[in-house]
């Protein structure tokens, strides 16, 4: 069994490589890392040309695109509902969160939120790409992610059988938490 150290970077196809690089530093900050271009896939040997591009998303944290030039025109799977694929990157303060929010807005980005999920707030929008992004500002307390430990794996066994919504966590929904 491997022992995973961290994830290497997640990859996501792009439109155009450069307008998406152009984005991501303009509005998240995101510096460009490695460009990589090939006339073929390296794994399939498939003459495919493509763009490879990576930016760094902190800590680490590599986010890549593919712009592939001679496929079909990119889509999204028609049963899944836009909000459930997204990509959640995490920031410091609420404070950080809102003042993106409004240079967003300002920028013409249309943003939903500030969502309160009780163990972090965040907003929603879209990259050039269609991909839905998250920028989340963690609020959770010690106490607050000890009891979300304590239910977990009872959450998943009791949601394996009955594929309704547990209610162990029910908390994280009511107006104010007290960790008594």
């Amino acid at each position: 069994m491997s022992n995973i150290r961290k994830i290497h970077h997640v990859a996501y196809r792009c439109k155009d490589a450069k307008t998406t690089v152009e984005w991501y530093q303009k509005h998240l900050g995101m510096n460009f890392v490695l460009a990589i271009a090939e006339d073929q896939v390296p794994s399939t040997h498939a003459p495919d040309p493509y763009m490879h591009l990576f930016m760094d998303a902190g800590g680490g944290n590599i986010l890549a695109f593919f712009e592939l030039p001679n496929a079909p025109e990119m889509g999204r799977d028609p049963n899944t509902p836009d909000w459930v694929q997204h990509i959640a990157l995490e920031v410091d303060t609420v404070g950080e969160l809102e003042a993106t929010k409004a240079r967003l807005e300002a920028a013409g980005i249309p943003v939903v939120g500030l969502t309160d999920h009780t163990i972090f707030k965040s907003i929603y929008f879209f990259d050039p790409n269609g991909h839905r992004l998250e920028l989340a500002a963690n609020t959770a307390t010690p106490e607050m992610m000890k009891k979300l430990d304590e239910v977990k794996w009872d959450m998943l066994n009791e949601w394996d059988k009955t594929k309704r919504a547990p209610k162990h966590a029910a908390w994280m929904h009511e107006k104010e938490f007290t960790a008594a």
